[in-house]
């Protein structure tokens, strides 16, 4: 094991936590000041998050308690596969925008981002059209938001196995 990952995976609920936090904050930066509403998609890559969020402070507060050290292997583990999860979702989504495969029918492309002007609509009962799950609203060195969701989450997915390997030898 590399030494210069010990802090991290010593205080890898934390870390977790941190960076499930800053994926959120990212893509509702997008949102909101890159005006990219989000898809389907996108608000399941969210959830995955959310959900890593809620597990890393449970295992923070659950391991401080008495006894509870003998978890933190587990709850490593469990977040490996809640980023493991994460990841297949980004990569459905990456390759539906690459038309690898089709992406949910409620996504398909009908439309671009949903404007303030398009919710005005909608209260005057106009039709809006949801953004699309298999177009790239935006791209960066070849990969969408989703493509680099899912390199994000695949390496949160490695580092928290790690973790827990980590915490393991530790026994």
């Amino acid at each position: 094991m590399i030494r210069a990952l010990d802090p991290i995976l010593d205080r890898w609920r934390l870390t977790a936590l941190l960076a499930s936090a800053g994926m959120l904050a990212i893509a509702h930066g997008f949102q909101t000041f890159g005006e990219l509403a989000p898809c389907t998609l996108c608000l399941r890559q969210r959830e995955v998050y959310w959900v890593a969020a809620g597990v890393a402070l449970a295992g923070m507060i659950l391991t401080r308690l008495q006894g509870g050290a003998r978890f933190r292997p587990a709850f490593n583990l469990v977040l490996g596969l809640i980023f493991l999860v994460g990841t297949a979702v980004a990569v459905y989504h990456a390759g539906a925008e690459w038309k690898w495969w089709p992406g949910p029918s409620a996504c398909a492309s009908s439309g671009g981002a949903v404007s303030l002007d398009a919710m005005s609509g909608l209260l005057a009962g106009q039709a809006i059209t949801a953004p699309a799950c298999d177009t790239a609203p935006w791209v960066f060195a070849g990969l969408s938001m989703a493509g680099w969701n899912a390199a994000i989450s695949l390496i949160l997915a490695a580092l928290s196995l790690a973790a827990a390997a980590y915490e393991r030898g530790k026994r």
